[in-house]
Parts: C-alpha cells; structure tokens; sequence
C-alpha cells in the first residue's frame, strides 16, 4: 500500500513537471513570432527626396568674349582695366592711327576738289543746254544753219557725258574715304557690349596684329546656370518652370530662377539633357563662373 501511494506522487510530480516546462516552451514561441511581425522603420527622407530634382552646374552670361584687334598697329592708348565696368562703344584701348589720319586728310581734300569739279561740269551742262535751246528756236526760224544746230547737240551731250564720269570720280573717292574711315574705326578698340574688363592682355607701346587678344570682356547680366538632367526626367520639366538657385558660399541664400530652354535631344553619352535657367531678382553673390547648385521642387 505504501508502494502505490510512492507510485502515485512520483506520477503527480513527473506531470507537474511536464506542465511547466511545455508552458516555457510556449512563452518563448509566443515572444519570437510578435519579434518577426514588427513593421519596419518608414525611410522619409528618400520618401521626399522623391518630391525634388536635384542638380549643380556653371553660372553663365549669354555676352562674354574676347576682343580682338582689327588691324596691324601699336597700341598708343590704354583706357580700361581689369575690373572697370564699361558700356556698349566705350573707348578700351587706341592704336596708333597718325598715318591714316593723314590719308584719311588727303583723301577728304580730293573729294572736296572732285565735287567742286562736279558742281561746274553741272553748271556747264546747263548753259549748253540753254544755247541748245536758243539753237533750236533760231533753227526754226531760219536764222541758222542745220550745222550749227547739230554742233549745240553735241556739245550738250560732250558736256553730259563729261558731267557723269566726274560723278563717278566723285563717288568712288567717297568710298575711299569710307575706306580709310572704316581702317581708322578700326584703331579704336571698343566694348562691345554693357559689362565689365575681366581680364587685359595687351601693354602699352606693344605692337599687335590682326586677331591678336586684348582684352576679355563678360556682361554681368542677365545671370543663367546651365545644368544636366538625367534623361528619365525630360518630361518632368517645362519652360518657364520655377526653380531654386544656391551657391556653395552661400547655401542657405536662395535664388530664383526660371527655365528658359531645355535641350531637344538627349546627349547619347551621357544620357542626360541640358537645361538653361535665368536668374530673377538680384543676386550680388552670383558670378558667371560660379558652380551653382540647383533643386526643382516637383507637385506629389
């Protein structure tokens, strides 16, 4: 009897030990299937990265060149240096011109003679035709001979024809002086447009020839910042379109700026598409040169 009861414990201790350790298992597998169901973090930055196109490029103005010499000469005269704002026709530098100014003298003094010839050729045209005229009523009443009549003609004509080669002469001395004119245009070096010396090549006293570099002139306005898109977003960008303009010294400075041409074709090696904005409003920080980055906020 005492056998049966030892029996019947260890049986109630053995099952009360299965029911704790399945309990245990079951705790632990509960905990790993919530771990695997938790949602992951959301990536919100590259969720609104989405909503902006990004790009850099150069500042750049639509006026900047080199100017060159027209002519052989000595440069006589330097007006304008590096950093000087200039207009349109301003006077840069001046060449030499004593030896064309000279020609340029004489070449005035003999069209003045030739159209002083002209004028009197004119005048005599004008007194033989008066006498043609007399000739010719005297003819008709028989005071003269058909001779003399004919002799009155062909002095008019004489005249006439006299009359058109100093015309002539004189027309083409006139465009001698143009000539000469044009060459002494020429010794005055000019800006050609509004804006400002970014660089002098030339010295006094040097001598230059035709399509040397003497100055390098850049306008300062209207500011643009050309810049690549890749070709998925050629659809996504129109004319006229606002968009935003910063420069590596000043990122958090903003700018305005307005896409005014977007290139038709793609470049097949690169596979990106050039775009041009120009720059509202002022910008004193901007220059053309400088790298700008660019950021097209897109409607979601």
């Amino acid at each position: 009897m005492s056998r049966m009861w030892v029996v019947v414990a260890l049986g109630v201790l053995v099952a009360a030990c299965g029911c704790s350790s399945s309990g245990s298992a079951n705790g632990g597998g509960a905990g790993v299937m919530a771990a695997n169901a938790a949602p992951l973090p959301t990536a919100v930055a590259a969720s609104s990265e989405e909503d902006a196109i990004t790009s850099s490029g150069p500042i750049v103005v639509e006026n900047q060149l080199d100017v060159a010499a027209l002519r052989d000469g000595v440069v006589s005269q330097i007006l304008a240096d590096t950093a000087k704002m200039v207009r349109k026709g301003d006077l840069l530098a001046r060449l030499d011109d004593r030896q064309l100014a000279a020609e340029h003298e004489g070449a005035q003094a003999n069209l003045r003679g030739l159209e002083a010839s002209v004028k009197n050729w004119e005048a005599d045209v004008k007194v033989l035709e008066a006498d043609l005229y007399r000739a010719r009523k005297m003819w008709d009443a028989q005071v003269i001979t058909k001779e003399q009549l004919d002799h009155s003609e062909f002095k008019v004509v004489a005249d006439r024809f006299e009359l058109e080669r100093e015309r002539q002469n004189y027309a083409r001395q006139q465009e001698v002086v143009r000539s000469l004119e044009l060459e002494l245009e020429k010794t005055r070096i000019t800006a050609p447009f509004n804006g400002v010396v970014a660089r002098r090549y030339v010295r006094l006293g040097q001598r230059v020839a035709s399509g040397d570099r003497l100055f390098w002139v850049t306008a300062t306005a209207p500011l643009r910042v050309k810049f690549t898109l890749p070709e998925r977003y050629a659809s996504a960008i129109r004319n006229g379109e606002q968009i935003e303009v910063t420069s590596a010294d000043a990122p958090d400075t903003k700018h305005a700026a307005k896409v005014m041409q977007i290139s038709p074709v793609i470049d097949p090696s690169s596979g990106t598409i050039e775009v041009l904005a120009e720059i509202t409003g002022a910008a004193a920080e901007l220059r053309p040169g400088m790298t700008a980055n660019v950021r097209i906020v897109k409607p979601r």
